[in-house]
């Protein structure tokens, strides 16, 4: 027996069960295909289990992509306003963390079950443990096996995300259907990911694994003034992540490790003068971490400050104000919490997400070559694109 839906959505994650509500309330039948057994993995374990859904300052111009102006409209239609009602409209209490991230004062279940309820309303029939294995198009539309039986749809939505975190499932499927139907896949990487360095390479410090501090990153014109973290293998922390999604093999990262202290070395000269007998180890630990300061200043940091000469303070100042480091790698898709690159945006409607090839085909969310930054903005382009291909698909 066939299964006769209006809409298929592939991908039971945020992007999916955003637009699956959307498609259900204009009274169209609508199937989710999840593969996992449970819907929203990527949801819950998000935020630290109080998922950052959105942010205050949400704006087109943050987001990474080939094509800088596609996600404008999508942003614009469903704004992450309209998101901070719907969480309000549920009950459920939020709160702002740093730089306008929005986060749960609960759980992150809440936002999936709040998204259950919504394609409760909306009738969605929703597969788990499920999977798509082949999809034709055939006279306007789309027949396809799944692993529960056959069936066929006059849409289908692909919202299967990436390639980030594959121990939650994250697989290529997306692309593989962008390239059956001939529609280009822009080159993919690691993004929000830590960097991991070789060792002797300068920045490799296994021993200060644990240390954190806020510091400026600088990649590439960009940079960030948010906390880095040391780990055994190189850096990571919320800084560091914004950097990896604009670096490169070979890229520079420069950290300045005081970006509150403008004139470094002017300070160091009346710490000197202040505190001539104190060991400059310290004297440096007032403005960074004590193993961090030691680790900067290696055999010197039991010199009393009163015996290091200006060119060495010098030198000191350098390190600390513009400490230079090239990464060997990230640490890849599988702690990274977005994939880079995608579907070809120029191949698909920005107003409603659909395939300019071939009718009813719909990509969205972290699918495409649409990336935000750290903290709630990637969740927004899940709902956004969601909202936007559910108002026709």
């Amino acid at each position: 027996m066939s299964l006769n839906y209006d809409s298929v959505v592939v991908g039971g994650g945020a992007a999916g069960l955003m637009c699956a509500s959307e498609i259900g309330k204009r009274n169209k039948r609508v199937l989710v295909i999840e593969r996992n057994s449970k819907v929203g993995r990527k949801i819950l374990i998000s935020g630290g289990g109080r998922c950052n859904f959105t942010n205050f300052y949400v704006s087109p111009d943050l987001y990474i992509s080939d094509n800088v102006h596609f996600q404008i409209s999508a942003l614009s239609q469903y704004t992450n306003f309209d998101f901070i009602d719907l969480v309000e409209r549920s009950g459920i209490s939020y709160h702002e963390k740093t730089l306008g991230q929005l986060f749960c004062d609960g759980s992150a279940k809440q936002i999936v079950d709040m998204l259950l309820n919504e394609c409760s309303k909306s009738n969605v029939d929703i597969r788990t443990s499920a999977s798509l294995e082949d999809i034709r198009y055939i006279g306007n539309r789309f027949h396809w096996n799944a692993s529960f039986g056959n069936g066929s749809s006059d849409s289908i939505v692909i919202a299967t995300g990436g390639l980030s975190i594959p121990k939650i499932g994250a697989t290529g499927f997306a692309y593989d259907i962008a390239s059956q139907f001939g529609i280009s896949v822009n080159e993919t990487r690691p993004g929000l990911v830590p960097l991991v360095f070789q060792q002797g390479n300068p920045g490799y410090f296994p021993d200060l694994s644990g240390v954190s501090l806020r510091a400026r990153v600088h990649c590439n014109r960009h940079y960030w003034d948010e906390n880095i973290l040391f780990t055994h293998r190189g850096l990571s922390g919320p800084a560091i992540l914004q950097a990896s999604s604009y670096w490169t093999q070979g890229d520079e990262i420069k950290l300045d490790l005081v970006p509150n202290v403008i004139n470094f070395y002017d300070d160091l000269i009346n710490q000197r003068e202040l505190y001539a007998n104190f060991e400059i180890g310290t004297v440096l630990g007032k403005f960074v971490p004590k193993r961090l300061a030691k680790a900067i200043l290696g055999g010197l940091a039991s010199s009393r400050i009163r015996s290091v000469s200006e060119p060495e303070l010098k030198r000191i100042t350098s390190l600390m104000k513009h400490y230079i480091t090239i990464p060997t790698n990230t640490d890849g898709y599988r702690s990274a919490e977005v994939t880079i690159g995608g579907v070809n945006t120029k191949e698909l409607s920005s107003k409603t997400m659909e395939s300019k090839k071939i009718n009813g085909l719909y990509f969205i969310g972290e699918a495409v070559d649409v990336t935000g930054p750290l903290g709630g903005y990637n969740f927004q382009w899940a709902w956004s694109s969601g909202f936007a291909a559910g108002q026709i698909a």
